[in-house]
């Protein structure tokens, strides 16, 4: 069966590198958004293991991989044009009543019924990215429902917070996640996209519960690793609230360190305004085997959100080895 963007028709050439990019939410979105204007051959691997709100339903009751952050990333790879337009929106509608669809996104419930009519959570999300024509192709990281676990500290105290949605809203600072089970099983696609990427761009994101997690995957990490990929960190505007609360740019690089200690990274990427510390940033990327560039990728409005404009026009010349 065909795939949406698994590949370039047969005898073209693609338009720019082969490009994974790791994460979920809003900051996988961020970083697709501006990715799919750089180049035809890119892969998401998204993280498993919401359980709030829609998806959260709907994996209790089925038993099926929440479906949100991927349906969220197939919204984002969605053209332009009129129909990626559209489709964007529809996926990315949520119903509004007193009753049980209150609160599901149509994206998550057409997923859903692709995967039970296929039985394969893969061939699922290449059918909904045909009818959307996504512009890269979707993966889930692992081929089962995750929950994070996370070591939090607190007053001194260290306790243990189960779910990513509690990990998120956790009083206390986030010191390590873990996942369960512990050992899952990744999905082969996705180890073959990594092993074939010419870059894997981890980040923005949720850092323990998005960016983290793909570590955690023994396949994967152990793929992330061996990659001849080179790697870049696109890092936050801005700490997220409960879960990097007051962190600077270089302590998401030093916990990325301890959570992967052997992992090396080619490029850091920074806004120019939320660097108070040059120093302790290169500091902290030199650690990590790589360099640091700053640009200005932040939204004209002030808001911590990446401006896909901005974030691909660096990107572009990160890949070109322009910058």
């Amino acid at each position: 069966m065909p795939s949406a963007g698994a590949s370039p028709e047969c005898g073209t050439r693609p338009r720019g590198p082969r490009v994974v990019a790791l994460g979920g939410g809003h900051g996988l979105y961020a970083s697709l958004s501006a990715l799919r204007s750089v180049t035809d051959a890119l892969t998401a691997v998204v993280t498993v293991a919401d359980d709030g709100g829609s998806s959260g339903r709907l994996r209790r009751e089925l038993g099926v991989l929440p479906p949100g952050d991927l349906r969220m990333a197939l919204a984002a790879l969605c053209g332009d044009d009129e129909w990626g337009i559209t489709w964007s929106e529809v996926v990315q509608h949520r119903f509004r009543s007193e009753g049980e669809l209150h609160g599901h996104a149509v994206g998550n419930l057409l997923i859903v019924a692709l995967w039970e009519l296929l039985g394969d959570p893969v061939a699922g999300l290449d059918w909904v990215g045909r009818l959307l024509g996504a512009q890269g192709r979707v993966l889930p990281m692992a081929s089962v429902p995750l929950d994070i676990v996370a070591e939090v500290e607190l007053d001194g105290v260290t306790s243990t917070v189960c779910g990513q949605v509690a990990c998120a809203l956790t009083p206390g600072r986030v010191q390590a996640v873990s996942l369960v089970p512990e050992n899952p099983p990744a999905r082969p696609e996705a180890i073959e996209a990594v092993l074939e990427a010419d870059w894997v761009v981890f980040g923005p994101g949720s850092w323990f519960t998005s960016v983290l997690p793909h570590l955690k995957v023994p396949e994967l990490a152990r793929a992330l690793h061996e990659t001849r990929a080179r790697r870049l960190v696109t890092l936050n505007l801005a700490p997220q609230a409960g879960e990097t609360d007051d962190f600077s740019p270089q302590q998401h690089l030093e916990v990325l360190r301890q959570h992967a200690p052997d992992l090396t990274v080619d490029v850091i990427l920074a806004d120019t305004g939320v660097v108070d510390d040059l120093d302790a940033l290169e500091k902290a990327a030199a650690a990590l085997g790589g360099r640091t560039v700053l640009a200005d990728v932040a939204a004209a409005d002030g808001s911590p959100r990446h401006d896909p404009r901005r974030l691909a026009s660096v990107l572009d010349e990160i890949f070109l080895q322009k910058r």
